[in-house]
């Protein structure tokens, strides 16, 4: 039998890559239009129904392509889509990321008897302060204190009475925190949601694969050690628990997160010594194990992208002023009597904050680099530096729009702190 001759198809298949740059080219476009209230570059003046009609069916695109190329996995798509945009307009750029990362930690899961429930990834950034530094294989051994302080969330009135909490028997380092993409904690979510409502014992094993390990310890026995890590939990609760529900009144807003901040430093002092404990650290903080030092700062609990970055920040801080106290006494300079000059610099392409000392005769004597935040908010940035300055001693601060070539600070200004 003769085969039938098949005419071969006018257009070729595209291939992943092409879909990728296509649906990359789609989020950076509908990204833009929609955090500028306009539909793109299709202007329909006088027919305000019409574009507005326009903008939802934006809005319904821009979520389908988001959660398409989150279940897809397709977080090289995502990243680079935020990345392209903010060189287009930095405020859409800021409107995407923040779009993806809520699409990431937060989920709205409709349950058989037509209940709405939220689910959502938390975190508690954790400075633990040690003689010796952390020993991985000695955390979080303790069951008792770790179930101790899973049921403190809800005794400690930081999640809903009626909430279901679940706590990773684990304290993330950074480098751990930092690897989880996108697409791999929408995957956590699911993971826990199943934990918590399956009766069956559900595998996690995107929760699993987060656990990479700890890297080696960098301090000797004697060492004052001060290390970052993360709790990471994850809340269920209902849509409309009233628990969670912020004030529309201004004042009345303003009240209820001061009230929530105060529960969390009333949670952090009673569940400090079971921290303590997890990472079997002596809970007296004298012990001698400790010489004294074994200590623990809370940083606020937040969802896991906002509390991920200020953890991060917070450590970059710390180890800017270690590095700058260090270089003033290597030079026998009094703070002072310094001058800094800061200001944004491009570093292999990532944007970071330089730093630089001079003496009372105009000479540099120490200079160094923060990291920050993609899309970084240089106001905020500008504030942190200032504050982490004035605790080391350094009072005379000035801005740098960039520095040029060798370093020199281009059109430097004063700086007195944010607002002034």
């Amino acid at each position: 039998m003769p085969t039938p001759h098949k005419t071969p198809s006018k257009t070729p298949r595209d291939s992943e890559e092409d879909k990728d740059e296509a649906t990359t080219l789609a989020l950076c476009e509908l990204a833009c239009a929609l955090a500028q209230g306009e539909a793109g570059t299709h202007r329909l003046a006088g027919n305000d129904g019409q574009r507005q009609e326009l903008l939802q069916q934006q809005g319904t695109d821009f979520h389908k392509l988001l959660k398409r190329s989150m279940h897809q996995k397709k977080d090289e798509v995502l990243y680079d889509a935020v990345a392209r945009t903010e060189t287009m307009n930095r405020d859409a750029g800021l409107f995407l990321k923040q779009t993806i990362e809520e699409m990431a930690e937060t989920t709205v899961i409709e349950r058989a008897e037509g209940k709405m429930m939220e689910i959502n990834a938390f975190v508690i950034p954790l400075f633990l302060h040690t003689t010796g530094g952390l020993d991985a294989s000695r955390c979080f051994q303790d069951q008792e204190a770790f179930e101790s302080l899973s049921q403190s969330f809800k005794s400690g009135g930081l999640e809903s009475p009626e909430a279901t909490v679940v706590l990773v028997n684990h304290g993330y380092h950074v480098n751990e925190i930092d690897s989880v993409t996108y697409s791999h904690l929408h995957e956590m979510l699911r993971d826990a949601f199943h934990a918590m409502t399956d009766k069956r014992v559900a595998a996690t094993l995107a929760i699993d694969r987060s656990l990479s390990g700890w890297p080696d310890s960098p301090f000797s026995a004697g060492d004052r050690a001060i290390e970052l890590r993360f709790l990471l939990g994850f809340s269920l609760k209902a849509v409309d628990d009233p628990f969670y529900a912020i004030p529309d009144d201004e004042t009345a807003a303003d009240a209820y997160f001061a009230a929530r901040e105060k529960r969390f430093q009333e949670w952090a002092a009673l569940a400090l010594p079971t921290i303590k404990l997890c990472f079997a650290i002596d809970p007296a903080p004298d012990g001698p194990a400790n010489d004294g030092h074994g200590d623990v700062h809370f940083l606020y609990q937040d969802l896991f992208h906002g509390g991920k970055e200020r953890g991060i920040a917070e450590y970059f801080t710390l180890q800017l002023i270690s590095e700058l106290s260090r270089g003033l006494q290597s030079v026998e300079t009094a703070a002072e009597n310094v001058q800094a000059i800061i200001g944004p610099i491009d570093s292999a392409g990532e944007a970071v904050l330089k730093v630089q000392l001079f003496d009372a005769n105009g000479i540099l004597i120490i200079q160094t680099e923060k990291p920050v935040p993609a899309l970084p908010d240089w106001e905020m940035e500008f504030a942190d530096t200032f504050g982490a300055l004035a605790m080391i001693g350094v009072n005379s601060v000035s801005i740098a729009k960039k520095f040029g070539a060798g370093g020199k600070a281009l059109d430097p200004r004063p700086y007195s702190g944010p607002g002034i």
